[in-house]
């Protein structure tokens, strides 16, 4: 098998600390391969290594978000291709997002096994071993699931080579399996500080395994696998902490955090605006005068919730108030600063859907006192502020709250200046908040829908109105129990717990969903025409970026089909 690793991939890679508990050591100790060579430079080498995960999920979120049922463009464009379809190509602006990140870890992955053989030995040292195949491991899924097959790269590798081969998708799921289900024994049993422990190698088991099972080369037997393995995650947990405590910033560490990627201020102390996640950027409309103070709550305005999105949550649903910020104070982060809210006056108020013509003008007449000023007060109707409704002006769209950072730096953006010179996406990642790739909310949806593929739909609908009780929050007038569930049920439970979480394209690929359900419900993609690509395939598997393509001497590297 030829090797991958294109210069721009590996070659003046530099990455900073992953959080309060991994922390690199950037001291000088001669050589780095002498330093690698000694126990604390091993481990500034692993913590590099966790580090890799803030590029692949603190910057831009097209290959995650964009292009789906969920969300589409707002006022400012998203890139064109990936939004829309029609015009994705190899060369398209963000399709190789995943490919450089991932392989940039997986690079590192490698030099860290290959010095796993030479360093001293620790205490620590299997333990390592394991989160180096998780981090592999989790870097090749996320590949696969995109481009398809790719090339698998196990080689530490110090110069560019610039002829490799393809590899298939079965054969990369296999190396994903082979590095996972040696992980497993490898890594920590401990509770989740930080590293890749037990519980999170089998998390992504689950999840890999369901995946491949939609695959044709897969097999009924991954979904059981897939199902049994995510119950071992949940192992009795109950849906404990509250939704709204689940999305609080600085609660990020709670019992249902599985896995996340760290970052913290100090981390971000060299590059407010650039080494920071980006996700409380994303996913709402610009908030003007709101924004009075330090620091400001910048939005994009781009990746805007659909009619769909908005229109998945039911009265009663505790997940309405703790994903949206359906009223605005005067200060917009008073909601997070402000102990007593009672004397708060309130700028903006989101209908929701549930919203009768009495229940608007009972709310109207109960919160007159609170409006900042009745005449200058905007009260939303319901239909009025989806992505359908974003082209205006500030305000139009629902916030999305569940990601702010009351902490966050952000240099250079203040109410005063910020309709003139606003931050710009390429110095948008300012939040200092951990990004959650895992947590146990979305196990108990994983285990549903494997449940459901298995078979065993009363199971599935278990797992599933577990999620749904604690979103109600167990008390009267709450959300239903559903009586049955199909694909849609999943998917539509997965949009309500999950929104803006990284994780929308990938199940609607995975579950063969993505061209109906785009066309169904994002209005910026209307027809399944926009899927057509070459020979009669569809548009589903991302191109393999033009720049790989280009460095790339080997005749063994098809295109995927449809491009």
């Amino acid at each position: 098998m030829k090797k991958l690793i294109v210069a721009i991939l590996i070659l003046g890679t530099t990455l900073n600390s992953c959080s309060d508990f991994i922390e690199e050591d950037n001291r000088s100790y001669g050589s780095a391969e002498q330093y690698f060579l000694t126990a604390a430079g091993f481990e500034s080498l692993i913590n590099t290594n966790y580090a890799t995960l803030k590029d692949i999920y603190g910057g831009d979120p097209w290959l995650f978000e964009a292009g789906t049922d969920m969300y589409s463009e707002g006022r400012n464009q998203e890139p064109e291709g990936l939004a829309k379809y029609l015009t994705l190509s190899s060369s398209s602006a963000g399709v190789d997002q995943l490919y450089r990140t991932c392989y940039i870890a997986i690079q590192q992955a490698n030099k860290g096994l290959y010095y796993s053989t030479l360093t001293e030995k620790s205490s620590t040292l299997d333990n390592r071993i394991g989160e180096l195949k998780f981090l592999r491991a989790n870097a090749y899924f996320l590949l696969v699931q995109t481009y398809g097959g790719v090339p698998i790269v196990l080689e530490n590798i110090n110069t560019a080579v610039t002829a490799f081969d393809r590899n298939t998708a079965e054969e990369v799921y296999t190396q994903i399996f082979k590095d996972l289900n040696e992980a497993l024994p490898a890594v920590s049993t401990a509770a989740y500080n930080g590293r890749v422990n037990k519980r999170a190698v089998q998390d992504l088991l689950a999840k890999v395994y369901l995946t491949r099972g939609y695959e044709t080369f897969g097999t009924p037997a991954d979904f059981t696998t897939a199902a049994s393995l995510a119950d071992q995650v949940i192992g009795g947990q109950a849906l404990a902490v509250s939704f709204d405590n689940v999305v609080k910033p600085g609660n990020e560490m709670n019992a249902e955090t599985i896995f996340s990627v760290q970052f913290s201020a100090a981390s971000n102390a060299t590059g407010t605006t650039a080494l920071g996640s980006s996700q409380n950027y994303w996913f709402s409309s610009y908030l003007g005068a709101a924004a009075a103070g330090n620091p400001y709550p910048n939005r994009s305005y781009t990746l805007c919730p659909t009619v769909y999105a908005l229109s998945l949550y039911e009265k009663g649903d505790k997940r309405w108030e703790g994903t949206f910020m359906n009223e605005i104070y005067s200060r917009y982060y008073d909601y997070y600063d402000v102990a007593d809210k009672a004397a708060l006056k309130i700028t903006d108020f989101y209908e929701p859907k549930w919203f009768t013509t009495a229940d608007r003008g009972a709310w109207i007449l109960d919160n007159t006192s609170r409006m900042v000023n009745p005449a200058k007060f905007r009260y939303h109707n319901w239909g009025t502020y989806s992505s359908s409704a974003a082209s205006g002006g500030d305000y139009n769209l629902i916030p999305v709250r569940k990601f702010d950072d009351p902490k966050a730096p952000y240099s250079g953006a203040t109410s005063a200046n910020y309709n003139t010179t606003p931050i710009t996406p390429a110095t948008n990642r300012s939040s200092t908040r951990d990004f959650i790739i895992s947590r146990l909310g979305e196990t108990y949806l994983t285990a549903a829908e494997a449940y459901f593929k298995a078979g065993q739909s009363g199971t599935a609908l278990a797992r599933l109105n577990e999620v749904r009780r604690r979103a109600g929050g167990g008390v009267a007038g709450t959300i239903p129990v559903l009586t049955s569930i199909d694909i849609n049920t999943i998917l539509d439970e997965r949009g309500r717990e999950l929104l803006g979480e990284y994780h929308r394209w990938f199940d609607l690929k995975r579950t063969g969903t993505l061209v109906e359900r785009t066309v169904l419900y994002n209005p910026k993609v209307t027809t399944t025409n926009a899927f057509a690509g070459k020979a009669g395939n569809l548009k589903v598997l991302r191109p393999i970026p033009q720049s790989a393509l280009d460095l790339n001497r080997s005749k063994n590297y098809p295109q995927n089909p449809a491009y």
